[in-house]
């Protein structure tokens, strides 16, 4: 019983951590740091969410959750079980067991259907997308609205629309660019991937939900920043604020989009100077890894 208090201790929390995150502002201007705290939080959720079923369900061993499951599986084979662990104990073992399986299940999913939709993504582009020497190392896609995106994977492709190259001047284009091959060098699909698996899994937690379009932001932040490291703020905020009066803008699925989201924060966070609050960092990361370590240790242990 103290082990399942430790996991319920834990998703409180998760749930406690994502609260002050989400309600921070100091996240905007470290969003590595909080990209990682989010990480952490998400790991430790999905841990905890398959924990605690299990050690109530092996709360007659007494033992820490990785110890105790040995002991059953070695008490399961010699056909004996010990006194105080019955039918319903061994469906809260299963019980955690199948959150398992559904987080994972929908890790493959979601790496599936991103996959898939990414494929038929670069076919098409084969078939309409040409080259441009206004957009070097991108390909343009003859449509009027306002599209910048990166297709991620082992090769990615960043794409324009011809009427981004309409919208923007070559500074701000060359900001745009690099904005999406910040995306593609640093994986943040795969940093999102966990978030989108966390909401199929626990559909029943808004905050997961919340917590994913926070992490998106971030990323979008992250990738800002790579671009202001190598054009300034001005051409980079020029162009979200002409993304934002373009209106409608096309970001297919699969792919990671300048003009996603929150363009109005964006810009003003941009044109803020703003220095990265190291304590406030080292305390969220400290945080971080003590969500993590928790749990980790009770299934190795």
């Amino acid at each position: 019983m103290p082990y399942a208090a430790h996991f319920a201790a834990t998703m409180l929390a998760c749930y406690l951590t994502a609260q002050v995150l989400a309600r921070s502002t100091w996240t905007w201007r470290s969003p590595r740091v909080a990209i990682i705290c989010w990480q952490a939080v998400g790991l430790a959720l999905g841990l905890s969410a398959m924990g605690l079923p299990m050690a109530l369900g092996l709360s007659a061993y007494d033992l820490p959750t990785g110890s105790a499951l040995l002991a059953l599986a070695t008490d399961l084979a010699h056909g004996t079980l010990p006194a105080g662990e019955t039918a319903l104990h061994l469906a809260g073992v299963g019980v955690g067991f199948g959150i398992g399986a559904v987080l994972l299940g929908t890790t493959v999913h979601s790496i599936y259907g991103t996959v898939l939709a990414q494929r038929r993504h670069r076919d098409l582009l084969t078939l309409v997308a040409r080259n441009d020497p206004a957009a070097p190392g991108a390909l343009v896609l003859d449509h009027p609205s306002a599209a910048a995106y990166c297709l991620p994977g082992v090769r990615p492709q960043v794409v324009v629309s011809a009427g981004t190259l309409s919208l923007l001047d070559r500074a701000e284009l060359a900001a745009v660019l690099s904005h999406e091959r910040a995306h593609a060098h640093e994986r943040h699909d795969l940093v999102l991937l966990p978030f989108t698996a966390l909401c199929r899994a626990l559909p029943w937690f808004g905050w997961v939900r919340d917590a994913h379009e926070r992490v998106a932001l971030l990323v979008e932040m992250r990738a800002d920043d790579k671009a202001r490291e190598l054009h300034a703020e001005a051409p980079l905020a020029g162009a979200l604020r002409r993304f934002a009066a373009a209106g409608h803008r096309i970001t297919p699925a699969g792919a990671l989009g300048v003009g996603d989201r929150d363009l109005d924060v964006r810009m003003q966070r941009l044109l803020i100077n703003g220095q990265p609050p190291r304590v406030l960092g080292a305390i969220a990361l400290a945080v971080a890894a003590t969500l993590v370590t928790l749990p980790i240790s009770l299934f190795l242990s």
